[in-house]
């Protein structure tokens, strides 16, 4: 009698101690979750993540940042991320402590052309999404997309974004000469990557201002993407997002390869993705550090 006594003592002990460990541990992940989510909500960055094209590497928007970042007094930091076949993450660069815009590039090893190869790609620009967001914290951001760029930010928009909506919000896009029926001159004949991106559209988000941006070194095509094909996103996005705007840039640095650097394309961002530089001042005299906003 007096063992099962004993016995009874002993697993009612430890029921006690257990359940104190399951509250202790239940209000210290409340608190960290309760932080992570006033990080989120009170962070002031507002970061700029680019996606470069096929065959191109996180180097590739070095010149347009450079140009971005001339005569500015507190320029944009400039971090490259690189998403190698095995799903890495290899980062270059730093943000500045206190830059609340800065530039991420997004890049990946496979980086080449063809509808499955953009839809690994957007799959692996998920990775380093999610990854960048849980490091630094913000809420916002803009986009941009040059070439395939554009088109991968398209397939996150519609395939992943969705997880981050209620927390993160996309406030601009801007692709550049983004071939969203690939070659085709006419969406009379619809790409599967065209009709896809249409068929899902009401994935978008729809509190969304989009630039859809064409080079014309000709009348028709930017030297390598028909007009048609860029013009083709109106059938993916207009109606759908906030605002569409399209706009066509020519004369000089008008080919496909050189519209990065395009200065009709580095007013267009300045006027239209970047946030103010009066703006960002005065999130950075709020701002102490990259983490706690």
């Amino acid at each position: 009698m007096k063992m099962k006594k004993f016995k009874k003592w002993i697993w009612t002990i430890i029921g006690v101690v257990l359940s104190f460990v399951l509250i202790f541990m239940s209000l210290a992940w409340s608190r960290e979750n309760v932080s992570d989510l006033m990080k989120w909500h009170n962070s002031k960055m507002s970061p700029v993540i680019m996606i470069p094209g096929s065959s191109a590497t996180v180097n590739r928007f070095d010149s347009l940042v450079k140009k971005l970042n001339n005569g500015k007094k507190n320029p944009h930091s400039l971090l490259k991320v690189k998403v190698t076949n095995d799903d890495k993450l290899h980062f270059t660069g730093q943000i500045r402590q206190g830059d609340n815009e800065p530039i991420i590039v997004v890049g990946f090893e496979n980086n080449h052309d063809g509808y499955s190869n953009i839809k690994q790609q957007a799959r692996r620009f998920n990775i380093a999404f999610k990854a960048l967001s849980n490091e630094y914290k913000f809420n916002n951001f803009k986009a941009i997309g040059h070439s395939n760029g554009g088109l991968i930010y398209t397939a996150f928009l519609e395939k992943y974004y969705s997880q981050y909506s209620s927390r993160i919000e996309i406030k601009k896009l801007m692709t550049i000469g983004s071939p969203y029926n690939f070659n085709e001159k006419s969406v009379h004949h619809k790409t599967q990557m065209l009709s896809d991106f249409i068929d899902d559209r009401k994935k978008l988000p729809s509190n969304l201002d989009v630039y859809v941006v064409a080079g014309t070194e000709t009348y028709n095509s930017d030297g390598l993407v028909p007009l048609g094909s860029v013009m083709a996103g109106k059938y993916i996005y207009q109606g759908r997002v906030k605002h569409y705007t399209t706009v066509s840039v020519s004369g000089s640095d008008a080919q496909h390869s050189d519209l990065p650097q395009n200065n009709q394309i580095i007013d267009l961002i300045n006027r239209y993705i970047l946030d103010s530089e009066q703006q960002n001042m005065r999130n950075n005299r709020n701002t102490p550090n990259l983490n706690r906003k």
